[in-house]
């Protein structure tokens, strides 16, 4: 497979030009960027072509890899999967549900496959786990708590990001936790949420539609010490605690690029594919509703 990569940040520079240029089974193309020096710089260390034409991009490759903000990325993965290039994109898909749901109507009309890299998704313990407790069910309630210190640790490559800025923890770290939940506990029927506590924090109430309940904790604002991912669920089973990620970024990308060849070989949708990415996405703008004006409304399985 013949993959290119759209964008220069840093999260291009340090998880997926690294995976694209060291995966054996896809050919890593050209690197394209709005910003043509970043490009050519980045494209020169991996040896590959830097596009300044991104549709002469799409016409060279069968896939791309998105690393953009996520507007940007919604109107490139419209515009790829049309060239007919299957997508490896981020999370989150889309800042709003229209924007993520052309994503998935474009994917769909042009018959391309497409896989969102949910980190914790591609780790192998995490996703044993919850592989495994949506097998087993019967469970009450679940509790996630996602911190990063992004805003605080004063040294980290995302602090400056626009988008990070304006959307917070709940956009950035909450499909992390949405990710986990939804394939236990069943999609979210209603969503209640708060800002309570320093920065960005935001708490989230859902109601899923296996009966179980789960709350969320939010934050790029929490103190370095306190940073970190957990997940709880206590059930019929008792009580289990989602596993720790023990690969960094480029090895669990290997593994998204493995769906995404999968996805585009066999036909067959992957679950973190964006039809998957669309309803976090609306989970997310869902609270984001209700945080904004305080209105109680029903989540997107409802």
């Amino acid at each position: 497979m013949r993959i290119g990569l759209l964008g220069t940040g840093p999260w291009a520079r340090m998880a997926h030009a690294p995976a694209l240029d060291g995966h054996p089974d896809v050919e890593f193309t050209g690197v394209w960027g709005r910003r043509p020096e970043a490009a050519r710089e980045l494209a020169a260390l991996h040896g590959v072509r830097a596009y300044g034409d991104v549709d002469a991009l799409y016409a060279d490759v069968d896939a791309v890899a998105v690393a953009l903000p996520p507007g940007v990325q919604a109107e490139s993965a419209v515009r790829a999967a049309r060239a007919g290039c299957h997508l490896l994109l981020d999370k989150p898909l889309a800042p709003t549900v229209a924007q993520g749901r052309a994503v998935v109507e474009a994917a769909a009309e042009a018959r391309v496959a497409s896989v969102v890299f949910f980190t914790t998704r591609f780790q192998p313990g995490p996703q044993e786990w919850i592989t495994e407790q949506a097998r087993v069910g019967g469970w009450f309630t679940g509790r996630a708590q996602w911190l990063g210190a992004v805003f605080t640790a004063g040294d980290s490559p995302f602090a400056a990001s626009a988008w990070r800025r304006e959307k917070g923890a709940l956009w950035d770290v909450g499909p992390h936790a949405l990710s986990v939940l939804l394939p236990v506990l069943g999609d979210p029927r209603r969503v209640t949420a708060a800002a309570y506590g320093p920065g960005d924090t935001v708490h989230l109430v859902l109601d899923h539609a296996s009966g179980a309940s789960s709350s969320l904790t939010l934050s790029l604002t929490a103190p370095p010490a306190a940073a970190g991912a957990a997940v709880e669920l206590r059930g019929e089973s008792g009580v289990t605690h989602l596993p720790e990620a023990t690969d960094g970024p480029v090895p669990a990308l290997t593994r998204a690029l493995d769906a995404l060849l999968t996805a585009a070989a066999t036909g067959t949708a992957h679950p973190c594919d964006a039809a998957f990415a669309l309803r976090v996405t609306e989970t997310l703008a869902t609270a984001e509703a209700l945080l904004r004006d305080g209105t109680p409304r029903p989540g997107a399985g409802a």
